[in-house]
């Protein structure tokens, strides 16, 4: 069942803290976090998910407040086991990203098992942290507890379990 805050809080509204469950209460999640990050001038973002399938990622929406969000002192962290998805599925945000390189740092973990992988969105202020990707099952808040803890382990996987991936450019020298 979906918590009724996650599934109706707008881009307006204050971010929910809780369970949410359902992609479509997934994906508005994503949605209003973007674009409460423009709003409020987030200093930093992080997501984190296998393959970004499900994410919103494409959407005009998206990436406009994105590019709202996005500017100098900026910085936008990315890992994934891996980005052809992203690239298939998601080709206004891989312009967005192009444009913006020198604010975006991408990781990739390939060999790590795609359920291991944290899906979440992290921020200095608030975190959503899906527990079951394939049924869109997760949490959210703002408390300091559940975001250092999802920052430690997000920081590991950059660490130790993950390389440089998914370049702004494919073109050779």
């Amino acid at each position: 069942m979906t918590d009724p805050s996650a599934s109706s809080a707008g881009p307006l509204g204050v971010l929910p803290s809780g369970r949410f469950s359902g992609r479509e209460a997934f994906q508005q999640l994503v949605r209003n976090a973007i674009t409460t990050a423009a709003r409020e001038g987030w200093s930093e973002i992080f997501i984190s998910d296998a393959n970004f399938h499900d994410w919103p990622l494409g959407e005009r929406e998206v990436v406009d407040a994105l590019q709202d969000w996005a500017r100098s002192g900026r910085r936008f962290t990315m890992l994934a086991g891996a980005y052809d998805d992203v690239i298939r599925r998601h080709a206004r945000f891989v312009r967005w990203r192009g444009t913006w390189d020198h604010i975006i740092t991408c990781r990739r973990s390939p060999a790590a098992d795609p359920l291991d992988l944290p899906s979440a969105l992290w921020s200095p202020q608030w975190v959503m942290h899906r527990l079951d990707p394939e049924r869109c099952v997760g949490v959210t808040g703002g408390e300091p507890d559940r975001r250092v803890l999802l920052r430690e382990t997000l920081n590991e996987w950059v660490r130790s379990k993950s390389a440089p991936g998914f370049p702004a450019s494919t073109l050779g020298l």
